[in-house]
């Protein structure tokens, strides 16, 4: 039987393709989790041929639809499924991944064409989507006809076929790595599911990482086969561990076999561990509803001394590779700092950076550049210096004596980054106190922001203000603003990063917003001096950017910056440190004592 459906249109959205995908395999992944708010356990997703005109195919199991389900539910635009039948879903008692409502037409973002096809109690139900049609009438969706079929089907069958025809060319083309290595992230731990990527399920093998296989006979466990990855990227694994199958049944939750107590071990690393060992001769070691293993089994106990060491070997070989590429990104502000150091500071400053960049693997990059650019500023520090003369003293006095310097030295190296970051916090509050200030004129500013170019930010950090740039700019400005220009000479600074490219600086008072005049003028002032440098790149720093100045219209290589904009990302920065460095028992004294 032909008719036709209609949208219906949840007032809380006005338009229906206003969710947004990092990819297509994350478009791909929504439909996924509307197959598992299905009660789906088994997934099959096909997808083409590059260079073909072939469809996408997402077919599952779950429970299905009804013609009326899917026309008062699944065509209502923006309705989420939790506030109709609870967080949970009906058969498997799922935890519902559907939120917003919309996911369920994430295709369209794939393709032009979305066909659903849905079985359930002895009736499929079909319905056509052209995106063209939606794309035309954002406002008036309930007046879109949609080709709807309504056919016998065999009693028993249920579950829900998409097919994606049409497939955007603006995206690239899905691949079946990366949309496994997506499902198994959210899916890899899921029991009650099985997930199948042109014909081949999800295993250990679609995570991306570098994988880890050991067999061995354990005493008291019998012969074990362990097998796990750490996995790339910095996104943690969901029901990250180890997981103990017996008899091919996975028993209680996946764990880490006590590294997790490991100080040595960052918690980060922990959760990039995937996989599991199967170890069939733990059985007796099962507790009676197979939920868990004994504790105090000697199976179990010898078991888990030997896979901890395992794991143990493993992510310290990975960690290691991993802080080394990390410190290698930022070696040259390292060395640039470290060059300015007298040689016995120099030795001192390594061990503390070594420290630090192990203490923080895992954060963004401008995060760890924060903390090395602060522990370097600790090491001018005099009470730093006092330790490191008395551990010089004793290396060759009294081994007590000795060890004690170095415990000393162990416990300052953190409070006094903690104390150093509390000093750049104080520094923060005058300086926000001073750009709030309607008397404050470029000059204020520019002398603070040039002494602590550390406010910029991580972008920005690898610059350094020099005499003979500061006496460019003084030469330049006296030559073009002369007589009654003078009144118009503008607060300029020019610097020099690590890579070779400049940087120039543009002051305006704290009060003015940066008009376009302002952004060509300082356009003006870089193609003078370009010809002596080479590119240059502009910040513009005032009150922020005036209403009439568009984002979009900014000439090339130059940004603008408000000052209180600027001080409220260093805070959140320097907050996060302070807050990292306390946490963990570091003592911060107050920037008056230092």
């Amino acid at each position: 039987m032909s008719d036709k459906a209609n949208f219906k249109v949840d007032p809380r959205l006005a338009k229906l393709l206003g969710e947004s995908y990092r990819s297509t395999e994350q478009a791909l992944k929504e439909l996924v989790d509307n197959s598992w708010d299905a009660d789906a356990t088994v997934l099959a997703i096909t997808l083409p041929d590059p260079m073909t005109q072939n469809p996408i195919v997402i077919e599952d199991d779950g429970s299905g639809m009804t013609e009326q389900e899917l026309r008062n539910e699944y065509l209502v635009v923006a309705n989420d499924r939790r506030s109709r039948k609870g967080e949970r879903t009906t058969r498997l008692k799922r935890l519902v991944k559907g939120r917003k409502g919309i996911g369920k037409f994430a295709g369209l973002m794939v393709a032009d064409v979305m066909e659903i096809q849905t079985t359930t109690r002895g009736i499929t139900t079909r319905v056509i989507i052209l995106k063209k049609n939606l794309l035309n009438a954002t406002r008036d969706l309930e007046r879109i006809d949609l080709p709807l079929t309504v056919e016998p089907a065999p009693e028993g069958v249920s579950g829900t076929k998409v097919t994606l025809v049409g497939l955007n060319q603006r995206y690239e083309f899905p691949l079946p790595e990366k949309l496994k290595s997506l499902l198994m992230l959210e899916y890899g731990r899921e029991e009650d599911i099985r997930i199948a990527v042109n014909g081949e399920f999800l295993s250990l093998e679609d995570l991306p990482g570098e994988q880890f296989i050991k067999e061995e006979i354990v005493a008291e466990a019998g012969a074990i086969r362990l097998k796990f990855k750490v996995t790339d990227g910095t996104k943690p694994m969901k029901r990250a561990g180890i997981a103990i199958r017996v008899g091919g049944k996975i028993v209680g939750r996946p764990g880490f076999f006590g590294l997790e107590d490991d100080p040595e071990i960052p918690p980060k690393l922990l959760k990039k561990i995937y996989g599991e060992v199967e170890a069939d001769a733990l059985v007796d070691s099962v507790t009676a509803d197979w939920g868990d293993l004994v504790e105090n089994s000697k199976a179990f106990q010898a078991l888990k001394s030997v896979i901890r060491t395992h794991l143990r070997n493993a992510v310290e070989e990975v960690f290691k590779r991993e802080v080394d590429l990390q410190r290698a990104r930022i070696q040259r502000k390292i060395d640039f700092r470290l060059a300015e150091m007298p040689e016995h500071r120099r030795r001192f400053a390594k061990i503390a950076l070594e420290r630090v960049m192990r203490r923080f693997y895992g954060e963004s990059e401008d995060k760890v550049e924060a903390v090395v650019s602060v522990v370097l500023d600790a090491f001018e520090k005099n009470e730093y210096w006092q330790v490191l003369n008395e551990i010089d003293k004793s290396k060759d006095a009294d081994v007590e004596v000795f060890a004690s310097a170095l415990e000393d030295f162990g416990l300052l190296d953190m409070a006094l980054v903690a104390s150093q970051t509390a000093s750049r916090r104080k520094l923060l509050d005058h300086l926000e106190s001073l750009v709030r200030n309607p008397k404050t004129i470029e000059k204020n500013v520019h002398s603070v922001i040039e002494r602590n170019l550390w406010l910029l930010g991580y972008e920005y950090s690898l610059i350094a203000s020099n005499k003979t740039l500061a006496n460019t700019i003084e030469t330049y400005a006296a030559e073009k603003f002369t007589g009654g220009r003078a009144a118009k000479r503008p607060d300029l600074f020019l610097a020099q990063n690590l890579r070779g490219g400049y940087l120039l600086i543009e002051f305006k008072r704290p009060s003015k917003e940066i008009s376009r005049v302002d952004q060509n003028q300082a356009a003006q002032y870089r193609d003078d001096l370009e010809p002596r440098f080479g590119p240059i790149h502009i910040l513009l720093l005032g009150k922020g950017r005036a209403s009439s100045a568009l984002l979009q219209n900014d000439p090339p290589r130059l940004n603008v910056f408000g000052y209180e904009a600027l001080i409220s990302s260093a805070r959140n920065q320097h907050d996060w440190l302070l807050a990292e460095l306390t946490s963990n028992g570091s003592s911060v004294s107050s920037p008056s004592d230092n």
